[in-house]
């Protein structure tokens, strides 16, 4: 295996770790509407994922960073192609942050209710359009013999990648309540299992729909073992659930989505971001990766920088590790 197809698993791998641990969090931001009922429910759902999210997002910086190094090409006519979306993804995150730390800051309700809008909002819009992009890059965009994008920003509006952002969408809120159920305790966590179960059905007809859609056009049988698998453990994730297994769930919730990043990069492969207007000008492994040297440089960096992140991310975790609820909120105003 050459090392730029390393790469490629690298970076498939790097997207699986992110939306696995950030997916959660923007399920549970989702979430501070859909299940909390008053301002000391809010503050435990967002006490959940207060000592992660930040550490979840260094997974999205990686792979940007990894995508740079070994594919500079792709990386150009993606972020250029693709501009207005990530520009609106990046300024959520901006804002999400500035949410978390602020909201607590004064005590006013119109203060804190405003922050948890944004919070709302901010995880929502971006778990939409995550979606909405990989539908994109596996279904082909515009992009000419010099490997520029073409399009607009409309282009980038269709059928299969709104579904695709509907999939995602519902798929991270359903990860999100099943990650409040386990970090919870009371009547919160019976709710949130109760509402797991709901959107677990939702996610599973919507990707059904478009991992279906996904191997009929452009999949092959790695694609569609892929897919099995991520409906499978949807379905196991569900039943986990309902017998209230919660651990159980919540780990074969991230296989679902572990098997759906699989099988988008499986489908494009070796292809790392096919052309809609002639395939001679697609972007692939080979001619969007960087030089031989840089490669094995950056291949050096990352065994020795992936060990220590992945061991202090693992720490913050298991410290972390305790369930809470209302009664753990000292003062509920806040």
């Amino acid at each position: 295996m050459e090392l730029h197809d390393i790469w490629f698993v690298l970076i498939a791998v790097l997207w699986t770790g992110y939306f696995f641990l950030e997916g959660f969090d923007f399920g549970v931001g989702v979430l501070t509407k859909l299940l909390a009922r008053d301002r000391a429910e809010k503050r435990v759902l967002i006490n959940t994922i207060g000592p992660v999210w930040d550490g979840n997002e260094v997974w999205l910086l990686t792979a940007g960073g990894a995508t740079f190094a070994a594919f500079p090409e792709w990386y150009a006519t993606l972020f250029s192609g693709f501009y207005l979306p990530l520009l609106l993804i990046l300024v959520c995150l901006i804002v999400r942050g500035v949410a978390f730390e602020y909201r607590a800051k004064r005590s006013e309700e119109a203060w804190q209710t405003n922050w948890e809008h944004a919070i709302f909002w901010t995880s929502l819009i971006p778990a939409f359009l995550w979606g909405v992009a990989f539908a994109n890059i596996v279904r082909g965009v515009k992009i000419d013999q010099h490997k520029e994008y073409v399009g607009t920003f409309g282009d980038l509006l269709n059928v299969y990648s709104v579904l695709g952002g509907l999939v995602t969408l519902t798929l991270f809120t359903f990860h999100g309540a099943v990650f409040t159920s386990l970090k919870t305790v009371g009547e919160i966590r019976d709710r949130s299992r109760a509402l797991a179960t709901r959107l677990g059905v939702a996610t599973a007809v919507l990707a059904l729909v478009f991992l279906g859609w996904t191997q009929v056009s452009r999949g092959d049988a790695s694609s569609l073992a892929a897919a099995v698998v991520a409906v499978l453990a949807l379905v196991g994730a569900l039943g986990a659930n309902l017998a209230g297994r919660e651990g159980w769930s919540f780990a074969l919730s991230g296989v679902t989505i572990a098997a759906a990043v699989a099988m988008l990069f499986l489908t494009l492969f070796p292809n790392v971001m096919p052309s809609s207007l002639d395939p001679a000008w697609n972007l692939t492994v080979t001619n969007a990766a960087s030089s031989p040297y840089t490669l094995k440089i950056t291949t050096w960096c990352a065994a020795i920088a992936t060990p220590l992140v992945l061991l202090y991310q693992g720490w913050t975790y298991w410290v972390f590790r305790k369930r809470i609820g209302t009664q753990h909120i000292a003062d509920a105003a806040h």
